[in-house]
């Protein structure tokens, strides 16, 4: 939970830092997460069920979902997304200024 909650923190602010408007568009964030979260789901639940993949009891909080996933599962497949949607346009908000910076140095050495 931790880590989860330090993507939260290293990620989030990026929609305030540089208006990605990410979390303020639900509808988006939902269409990826519906075609994100199933396919994640269901790769964890085959993996668990087939006995590749498992979840240390002492390193959960011990709730557990349907399909046998842990809660702390379920929230990263939720968070990270979310994230990744915020770091693509934190970048891309601020690729344009970093450009404008480099053509106004490559100007200024040229003169």
């Amino acid at each position: 939970m931790a880590m989860l909650g330090f993507v939260v923190v290293a990620s989030w602010w990026l929609e305030f830092a540089f208006k990605t408007r990410v979390l303020r568009d639900p509808k988006r964030v939902l269409k990826t997460l519906a075609i994100v979260v199933p396919f994640f789901v269901l790769w964890d639940a085959y993996a668990i069920a087939q006995g590749h993949w498992f979840f240390d009891p002492e390193q959960t909080l011990g709730i557990i979902g349907p399909l046998d996933i842990p809660l702390e599962e379920y929230l990263f497949f939720i968070i990270i997304p979310i994230a990744a949607m915020l770091t693509l346009e934190g970048v891309r908000n601020v690729l344009p200024v970093v450009r404008g910076w480099i053509s106004q140095i490559k100007k200024v050495r040229s003169n």
